[in-house]
């Protein structure tokens, strides 16, 4: 029983590494990458980037050529900072996602923060 809790957390230590990985930094820095989703129908492409804590005000969308950016900062909580901190798995600080865009037209047509998720509906264009 031991040894399958001790499997179960290195099982959940992998997968946290997986989806909250620290990218690549050319400023000094570091920065964090958010896990997405990317899904399509005929209509529309939506994009999902979980951002857990992070305020809509910090949250930057650009497009340049066909990579889409979402960047901005997640603040540690003021309450946080004075705090014995015993364990911190939800990365604070400076970050960054670029999805390669496959298609050739789209317009945004809708921008929100749902359930902690940033949610980026696009629209096919002709």
């Amino acid at each position: 029983m031991w040894a399958e809790a001790c499997e179960m957390l290195d099982r959940a230590e992998r997968l946290h590494r997986q989806f909250f990985q620290i990218a690549p930094s050319t400023s000094a820095k570091p920065i964090w990458e958010p896990p997405v989703d990317v899904v399509e129908t005929a209509e529309e492409v939506a994009i999902v980037v979980a951002l857990p804590g992070v305020e809509p005000g910090q949250i930057e969308v650009a497009i340049e050529g066909n990579v889409l950016r979402v960047s901005g900062t997640r603040t540690m909580p003021a309450s946080f900072r004075s705090a014995a901190i015993h364990r911190l798995e939800i990365p604070h600080g400076r970050f960054e996602r670029r999805i390669g865009l496959m298609w050739d037209r789209l317009r945004l047509t809708r921008r929100e923060l749902v359930n902690g998720c940033m949610v980026l509906v696009f629209e096919k264009m002709a």
